[in-house]
């Protein structure tokens, strides 16, 4: 059987504890993960919504982009709103530097700024966003998972998944997108 897998959410901005009652009732472990030697413990990781740009700049700040990219190319990977454009090929409004791990286009703060928040149910479970990107475009290897208004809001490709909205902070838990990552943690541990 296999050990429960370890979950690490990138803690160096943004909603990190939310997901901890999630993954813990979808059967994962959670652990924040802030170093290089954090990263070599998870099992797949949770890039959290918050700020992208402040993400980006704390990862070039602690010289954490090496060591993330060594993990990221064999371990599942969830981008969840800012973590989903961490995750993109291609990001907008303004451009930045992304790991490029799925093939998408994103559009920051797509669906509007923090006035334009709202909840959303997806698959029946509520969801929010809080100036949440958009999925303007996916490449064929790419599987759209849910829309929204004919735009995709979760998508997979291979070990990493994606969503522009935030299902950590409804407490029904796990959310299904949780459990769901649980399993693809479970099915990529070694």
């Amino acid at each position: 059987m296999l050990d429960i897998p370890i979950i690490g959410v990138l803690a160096l901005q943004g909603a990190v504890m939310p997901h901890k009652p999630h993954i813990e009732a979808a059967g994962g472990m959670f652990m924040p993960v802030k170093t290089p030697e954090d990263f070599a413990r998870a099992d797949a990781f949770i890039l959290p919504g918050g700020e992208s740009t402040t993400m980006l700049k704390l990862i070039d700040t602690f010289g954490l982009e090496a060591s993330l990219v060594k993990e990221f190319a064999h371990k599942p990977v969830w981008g969840i709103c800012a973590g989903a454009i961490l995750m993109a090929k291609t990001v907008t409004n303004p451009a930045q530097t992304s790991f490029g791990l799925i093939d998408m286009d994103i559009t920051r703060n797509g669906y509007g700024r923090q006035l334009a928040s709202t909840v959303i149910a997806v698959d029946g479970y509520p969801v929010s966003y809080i100036r949440a990107p958009v999925i303007e475009r996916t490449g064929p290897d790419v599987q759209v998972l849910a829309t929204r208004e004919d735009k995709p809001i979760w998508v997979r490709q291979g070990q990493y998944i994606a969503t522009a909205f935030h299902p950590e902070l409804t407490a029904d838990y796990p959310s299904p997108f949780h459990k769901t990552f649980v399993v693809l943690a479970k099915a990529g541990q070694k």
